[in-house]
């Protein structure tokens, strides 16, 4: 097992240094010794046996379990070194051949029925929700922000990725919008404070439902914002605007058609759709394993190849295609970091394996954008050629109205501050 470990080591890291201790107090070494040194420590034999049989998987299991400790700097740094070595990497045969199987059958097992739809909600998003305030900004937006640089707040960059996303859907007063995928409503409730919409939300999860509920409630919007329980498949109204924010990742590569189809016939003739989605820029490729069993299961994050062919089928008409690089990145290291500041709160609530669980899911995250080829893609679609302007100039013009009705509203502009 030792030479395994040190050909697995080797294979993942040529430039940098790491040291994994195994059980027996041996140490082997891997990367050129250049950079900060970093050491993994194994604290027991079957840990090993696990690593070198399923990486993937057993990486975040073991460091969940506090059975992989990291010392030198944080689980992020390792991470951080690993994504560094990616354009070096030499996977192990084992490695090649397990990710070709799973690629190749990861189209059949992402199917989301209605029931599957929600059991798989209800795994993420129905957690104790006080957690969700220890890391998100005062909106719970809990999707990719828009930050325009890297001084901006998480705030800022929240409440600019909604303007933008307006901006987009060029929402006028007392237009009928249809939120796919609501959350906790933050989106919906900007799109009819400031722009004077009539939005339906749809969701999945009982929890966000209720907050999302109180919250149009407390701004006095309960005339024009209305939440559901209910799965999109389930929709027979048509609306002038149509957006799925952090959602679509959940709905599985084999009921892509059907969700362009809803969309479709949901939206009216001279009407504009808008999704916003975490996306490959390297092609089809398997979820995570860890990702799959512990933090999104059903989940699956396409390339745009997966995506545009099913957009043909149903008839709808690419008008943008947006791609945001680092912006998500950029959110991941807020939230880690805001996440670990309250750490021992999140630790009296579900204890410290989940936190161990939670900080390798937000660090891990991060590294993916900044080093593993996700991004996030925004498609604009709509049923006719001319429903919206030839050029992209309008964006940028409708932001700076927006940002002028959100100065007008006392708690978007706190936001702004």
């Amino acid at each position: 097992m030792k030479l395994a470990l040190q050909s697995l080591i080797n294979s993942c890291v040529q430039r940098g240094s790491l040291t994994l201790v195994l059980p027996s107090g041996e140490r082997l070494q891997a990367g050129d010794g250049s950079g900060t040194p970093l050491t993994l420590t194994l604290t027991d034999h079957r840990a090993g046996r696990q690593l070198f049989l399923n990486p993937e998987l057993a990486f975040g299991e073991l460091y969940t379990d506090g059975r992989l400790l990291v010392s030198g700097g944080s689980i992020y740094d390792v991470l951080e070194l690993l994504g560094h070595n990616l354009d070096a990497l030499s996977p192990p045969q084992m490695g090649r051949i397990r990710h070709a199987l799973r690629t190749a059958f990861d189209g059949w097992r992402h199917r989301n029925s209605e029931k599957l739809a929600r059991h798989n909600v209800h795994h993420h998003y129905d957690i104790d929700d006080r957690i969700y305030s220890l890391f998100l900004d005062s909106d719970r937006q809990y999707s990719c922000a828009y930050f325009a640089s890297e001084k901006e707040s998480l705030e800022e960059a929240q409440l600019a990725k909604k303007r933008h996303i307006a901006a987009k859907l060029l929402v006028s007063e007392g237009a009928s919008v249809l939120d796919i995928g609501s959350g906790w409503g933050g989106l919906a409730i900007y799109l009819s404070d400031v722009c004077g919409a009539d939005v339906t939300g749809l969701t999945l999860s009982p929890e966000q439902l209720k907050v999302a509920e109180r919250r149009a409630n407390e701004r006095k919007l309960t005339d024009h914002v209305h939440f559901r329980l209910q799965d999109y498949r389930a929709l027979e109204q048509t609306f002038d605007r149509v957006v799925s924010v952090g959602m679509f990742e959940h709905v599985g590569a084999r009921d892509y058609d059907t969700f362009f189809s809803v969309v479709r016939r949901s939206l009216k003739d001279d009407g504009v759709a808008l999704l916003h989605s975490i996306g490959r820029l390297d092609g089809k490729s398997p979820t995570n394993p860890w990702f799959e069993r512990y933090i999104f299961p059903g989940s699956h994050v396409p390339s745009l190849a997966e995506v545009l062919p099913s957009i043909e089928k149903s008839g709808l008409i690419v008008t943008d295609i947006e791609i945001l690089r680092l912006h998500y990145a950029d959110t991941l290291a807020a939230w880690r970091s805001r996440f670990l500041s309250h750490r021992k709160e999140a630790e009296a609530v579900l204890g410290d394996r989940f936190c161990r669980m939670w900080e390798f899911y937000l660090a891990s995250s991060e590294a993916g954008f900044r080093y593993g080829g996700l991004m996030v893609f925004q498609i604009q679609l709509a049923r006719k050629l001319d429903t919206v302007p030839r050029t992209r100039d309008y964006i940028g013009a409708e932001e700076i109205r927006l940002r002028q009705s959100e100065q007008a509203r006392a708690t978007y502009a706190i936001a702004a501050e």
